[in-house]
């Protein structure tokens, strides 16, 4: 029984001297993070595919219980929207190798202009991938959520090859005006689709995005604690992804959402303890 959590990066500005180290070297950093989380949504491959080298470097600061969901390039998924992709692909696939077990799912995000009239692309897509790794899909067009035949027409499409849907949760975010420039700013970039909470797999992968006050980011998740917790007495190995506007303390989010779901079921392993910021001394 496990549930893994993590952030949207490994590291930030305002985690250094709270949830990392100063001055940590960048090669490190990923080392650290995953004593805290053991989950990280790997967002910076939609710019630009890694090379072999990086990403064995993720590999060697991680264990191989370590979870990444690793996003396809925006070349793949924006630009061609997965069609004459084989190239970009092959390339994609060979630099992530290093990752091994650690891959726990290849992420394909598709933009809100991918609507169902395009899901005969999405499954040819889907059934020409290797199937040595696992898949999630998140869409973003409104019809998949309001539209129940459209909704079940994805279903169907990721059921053939075994594919998960990965929810982006922001009802906490739009549930009233932002408060923040961080808030403001995720008003005019993130997604506002209806919040789905129906796991395909035995992999579910949930993103939620709460506020920058602590107390509204941990209002909002209620509702998944619940559903977080069946899935895993269904014997279910969810991850959770935890984000904030500013994500400032988004580590330490994550680890509550963790425990608030060993309250619930208290035979779920903690996680460990992160590893101190500063050496410990004898002084």
């Amino acid at each position: 029984m496990r549930l893994h959590v993590g952030c949207a990066m490994w590291t930030h500005a305002r985690w250094p001297g709270r949830f990392l180290p100063e001055q940590l070297p960048p090669g490190e950093r990923l080392r650290s993070y995953a004593t805290w989380c053991d989950a990280v949504e790997g967002n910076t491959t939609f710019y630009a595919t890694p090379t072999r080298s990086t990403v064995d470097s993720w590999a060697r600061q991680t264990t191989p219980d370590f979870r990444f969901v690793v996003k396809l390039p925006k070349v793949i998924t924006h630009e061609r929207r997965l069609t004459e992709i084989n190239e970009d692909l092959h390339s994609f696939l060979d630099a992530i190798e290093p990752l091994g077990p650690r891959a726990h799912a290849l992420w394909v995000q598709l933009p809100g202009s991918f609507a169902p009239g395009d899901a005969g692309v999405l499954a040819a897509f889907l059934r020409r991938l290797p199937r040595s790794y696992r898949y999630a899909v998140e869409v973003r067009h409104r019809a998949f959520f309001e539209d129940e035949r459209s909704e079940r027409l994805l279903e169907r499409v990721l059921a053939a090859v075994d594919a998960e849907w990965v929810p982006f949760d922001t009802t906490a975010l739009f549930q009233s005006p932002p408060t923040s420039d961080a808030e403001r700013d995720a008003w005019t970039k993130k997604p506002r689709v209806p919040r789905r909470m129906r796991a395909l797999t035995a992999h579910p992968i949930v993103r939620y995005l709460g506020r920058d006050a602590e107390s509204r980011t941990v209002e909002g998740w209620q509702a998944w604690l619940g559903t977080v917790t069946e899935w895993l007495r269904e014997g279910r190995s969810p991850t959770f992804f935890l984000h904030t506007p500013d994500n400032a303390d988004a580590p330490r989010l994550a680890r509550a959402f963790h425990e608030a779901v060993r309250t619930r079921l208290p035979e779920l392993a903690p996680l460990p303890e992160p590893q101190p910021i500063d050496p410990l001394t004898l002084f």
